[in-house]
């Protein structure tokens, strides 16, 4: 698995989570749903910026 992979699945779960406790304390679904989309949104940007390879520059 690459870290790219590793680090959604745990967004996933954590994701997951968030959305069961809300749900647990009788929050309505449409709340749900968007904390959940704006989290897995926030994830996947944060995954991407930290496992990208950096372009290296050239050598002079």
């Amino acid at each position: 698995m690459s870290s790219l992979s590793i680090y959604l699945l745990g967004v996933l779960v954590v994701t997951a989570g968030i959305a069961m406790i809300l749900h647990l304390a009788g929050v309505p679904a449409a709340w749900i749903g968007a904390v959940g989309v704006i989290g897995l949104g926030v994830g996947i940007l944060t995954a991407v910026s930290k496992t990208r390879e950096r372009d290296q520059s050239p050598r002079y």
